[in-house]
């Protein structure tokens, strides 16, 4: 068997962004999913998780659209691309999946999609040699969209298949998926330095341990506050808003304060991809992304109490900013902090955790990583 690997994420910043054709800054981590493969004869697919015990899932290629329902729902990420790659008029005669996961389940860290991506690029070097990157980050998300049925936008996926080493990845989502070949050239997204270590600088991951389901959470109905406001304002996308102002020409006000947060959202992305683009002391994007987290908590309202609680301890700490990360109602956040205080900052959440009766939440500093890629 060969093994492929693809990292999970964080976003800087810009969250509920992509799906409203806007812009992103995220990074991989160095926590991975791991796939290893092997072509069979026998027409069946194989999937088996280190993560989930017990009998592997066995369906035959011939019936994976069939068999949808009946499988069980971790496994509908490996099979969902499989799907796709088959729908998509390419042979497969059979595989093997093996996986192994080290990225947290629900921790807003997009698991599901370094799952979904790691299947995909081990898919691609076994059975279709010729797909780009572009179109694994096609492959990958209408596997979760379509298969797994989470209406999810390019950024989880553009993030584990495009991001680099030492790097923030800034995407310019719309043109992205307007020209699937403007990703090689290198139009839609750029590679952005971010040396925290240089600065003295890390960045601090804040596990709460309340995991967060996007099949069952408010995402969708976000999804479609945002539409609802971008047709109620006669454009083709929220992102095609040039300022807040113009926002009070939606009447619903839940919609309006949806809305205002996607146009501050972007308006943020830039400004710290500008920032880190001219080489400024990353502590200044700190106020930034604390901004972030208070639209997320009250415009967007997909914070809960533990991640308020993880930004707030890290705030009170000593970190230059904090917010939560990933599509929210649970998760992870993040925190910016010196190198020499982020001891005390662990310690500060811990303490507030308690204090407030929540379980202990996990802790790690994270670095920007390599995207998926094969091993062996």
């Amino acid at each position: 068997m060969r093994t492929w690997v693809a990292p999970g994420r964080v976003n800087i910043i810009g969250e509920h962004t992509d799906y409203n054709e806007g812009f992103v800054l995220p990074i991989a981590l160095p926590l991975v999913v791991r796939c290893a493969a092997a072509a069979r004869a026998d027409g069946q697919v194989r999937v088996a998780s280190r993560q989930r015990p017990g009998e592997p899932v066995l369906v035959a290629v011939s019936e994976l659209a069939a068999q949808r329902e009946r499988v069980p729902g971790w496994s509908r990420y490996p099979l969902g691309v499989v799907a796709g790659l088959v729908q998509r008029g390419h042979r497969i005669p059979g595989v093997d999946l093996d996986l192994d996961g080290a990225v947290p389940i629900g921790a807003g860290l997009s698991s599901s999609a370094a799952l979904s991506c790691a299947v995909a690029i081990g898919l691609r070097d076994l059975f279709a040699p010729s797909l780009t990157d572009r179109a694994l980050i096609d492959l990958a998300r209408a596997a979760e969209n379509d298969y797994v049925g989470v209406p999810t936008g390019l950024l989880d996926q553009s993030a584990s298949m495009l991001c680099t080493a030492g790097h923030a990845l800034f995407l310019d989502v719309r043109a992205l998926a307007a020209d699937p070949a403007t990703a090689s050239r290198g139009v839609a997204h750029e590679q952005i330095p971010f040396d925290l270590d240089r600065f003295g600088l890390e960045l601090l991951v804040i596990d709460t341990g309340q995991p967060h389901d996007l099949v069952h959470s408010g995402y969708a109905e976000r999804r479609a506050h945002c539409a609802r406001a971008a047709a109620e304002l006669g454009v083709a996308a929220l992102r095609d808003v040039a300022s807040p102002a113009l926002l009070d020409r939606i009447r619903d006000d839940v919609s309006r304060r949806r809305a205002r947060h996607v146009v501050t959202e972007n308006a943020r992305v830039l400004a710290v991809a500008e920032k880190l683009r001219r080489g400024a002391d990353p502590r200044e994007i700190g106020p930034i992304l604390t901004a972030g987290h208070v639209s997320l908590r009250d415009d967007f309202e997909v914070s809960t109490p533990a991640l308020d609680a993880a930004v707030a301890a890290a705030l009170t700490a000593g970190a230059y900013g904090a917010r939560m990360v990933g599509a929210g109602f649970g998760g992870s956040a993040i925190a910016l902090v010196d190198r020499e205080r982020t001891t005390a900052v662990v310690a500060a959440a811990r303490k507030h955790f308690a204090a407030v009766g929540f379980a202990d939440p996990r802790t790690f500093v994270v670095v920007p990583s390599a995207g998926a890629h094969s091993v062996n």
